[in-house]
């Protein structure tokens, strides 16, 4: 399936800085979170709580999403991007919701690397998947049908979930400075799709492109 992914001239010159990659996989294998997925977010669990940190917003890459979000004027005590949400539960001595395989393989890579990650089903995706400001001035995601993700990366809509019977999907990564994980987290994900499913046709977009 041939997907677009396109960040609008309002967003890129806003926030000049940001960086997204798409993995498109085709083909996958999820189902219930089993033996590998816990390993993968108990380990990431484990890390956060060893990190040192006493609060999500205390790390440089938390503090840079959390100034984006204030200016697009989404208050980020409210509205945590979605690394800071799994990464501020743990921290406080929570566990993160084991969900199904693939969710549970990038909350991992997400919390390890403290970095915005979505996975969502391609299937369920119309036309292009698009970054824009909407009418409010809020970023979103959003395709031919409408919004995918809300607040940039806050919460995914429930029409493009991914779950258990997903057979294609795609996966957003979120990049801003002072992350320089993006590529070794892309890698990650792309080697346990494969390890779950080496027949999966994957690629990769990066916007803007390199």
């Amino acid at each position: 399936m041939n997907v677009g992914v396109h960040v609008s001239p309002e967003v890129a010159a806003a926030w000049p800085d940001y960086r997204a990659t798409v993995v498109i996989a085709d083909g996958i294998h999820n189902g219930p979170s089993d033996e590998l997925s816990e390993r993968l977010l108990a380990a990431a669990e484990q890390a956060a709580r060893e990190s040192g940190l006493e609060r999500a917003a205390d790390d440089p890459r938390i503090a840079a999403w959390r100034r984006v979000f204030s200016e697009f004027g989404s208050k980020p005590s409210r509205y945590p991007c979605s690394a800071e949400s799994l990464l501020a539960r743990v921290l406080k001595g929570g566990e993160l919701p084991r969900i199904n395989a693939l969710v549970d393989t990038y909350n991992a890579l997400s919390l390890r690397h403290v970095i915005p990650v979505g996975g969502e089903d391609l299937d369920q995706l119309q036309g292009d998947l698009r970054l824009v400001r909407a009418e409010d001035g809020e970023v979103v995601w959003r395709d031919d049908a409408g919004v995918t993700c809300r607040r940039w990366n806050w919460r995914q809509e429930p029409r493009t979930a991914l779950t258990e019977a997903a057979k294609s999907a795609f996966f957003v990564f979120d990049q801003l400075p002072p992350q320089q994980a993006l590529d070794a987290a892309v890698q990650e994900l792309i080697d346990h799709l494969r390890a779950r499913a080496p027949e999966a046709t994957i690629s990769v977009i990066s916007v803007p492109s390199e």
